[in-house]
């Protein structure tokens, strides 16, 4: 099955939260309302200070794909 590279999610039990989900390495979730990021995989130190590197193209990936989603719904 391919998977899309990001899906917003929700859930009920957090009704303020926007989460999403980032299906490709490095696989995370992010909660668009406090921008709290969970991440799926195991990193080293080498692999975290590359990640710092990336991180905020990735976090700017994901509310550009939000954007789109909530335009796409307001059309």
């Amino acid at each position: 099955m391919q998977l899309p590279k990001f899906i917003l999610g929700d859930n009920t039990d957090y009704p303020n939260a926007i989460f999403i989900i980032h299906t490709e390495f490095p696989r995370f979730i992010i909660n668009l309302e406090d921008d709290e990021v969970e991440w799926f995989e195991e990193f080293d130190a080498e692999d975290e200070k590359e990640l710092e590197n990336e991180m905020e193209n990735l976090i700017q990936l994901a509310n550009d794909f939000y954007d789109r989603e909530i335009k796409n719904y307001e059309d």
